[in-house]
């Protein structure tokens, strides 16, 4: 470990070596899954190698264990992202076959026609995409205007002269805000 400290790369990489004995017994507790275990092992390497490079030995930790807790973090997380990702459906995963052998995929028997769907799934994106862009791209006067003038998160929508009643400024105020946080939002767009 002192090697690695004062920057011995060859020691990190030992270090690294000497530690796969752990994650093979730490993948075991999560081989009951249905991941496979080669996935596992990796995702569990990975967490050895942050483990490594993030130990502080200063504050009287063992590396075994600190790289235990890091392992099985990063498995975890992996499990979590694969869980959330094993919700979600495609429109064009196969679901069967038809009569003459051809794949039939969900978007082939939606009942709507195939611009609404796809409009429907854009538009969608685009407002979880609106609302993501307000929230880190605005100060919080211009979100207030914004949420205040179109009722944005299922709030009443207001005039320009109403905000500016309600906010204690001109309208052309309003304007502006509202107009600069716009022109802010199409960037992304």
């Amino acid at each position: 470990m002192q090697k690695y400290i004062e920057g011995d790369l060859e020691a990190k990489h030992i270090l690294i070596e000497r530690n796969l004995r752990l994650v093979a017994h730490i993948v075991k507790k999560y081989q009951h899954s249905e991941e496979e275990h080669e996935d596992l092992l990796s995702i569990g390497t990975i967490g050895l190698i942050k483990a490594v490079v993030t130990f502080n030995p200063t504050r009287n930790n063992r590396l075994a264990a600190y790289a235990a807790r890091c392992i099985e973090n990063e498995i975890l997380m992996f499990l979590r992202t694969r869980r959330k990702l094993s919700r979600e459906v495609s429109l064009y995963e196969p679901i069967g076959t038809d009569c003459e052998g051809n794949e039939i995929q969900l978007f082939d028997i939606m009942e709507t026609s195939e611009d609404d769907a796809q409009s429907q799934i854009a538009l969608k994106d685009d407002i979880r995409t609106l609302y993501a862009k307000v929230e880190s791209e605005l100060s919080p006067r211009e979100r207030l205007v914004l949420k205040m003038r179109y009722g944005l998160y299922n709030e009443e929508e207001y005039t320009q002269r109403e905000v500016a009643k309600e906010l204690g400024i001109s309208r052309s105020y309003v304007s502006r805000i509202e107009k600069s946080a716009i022109e802010k939002l199409k960037a992304y767009f």
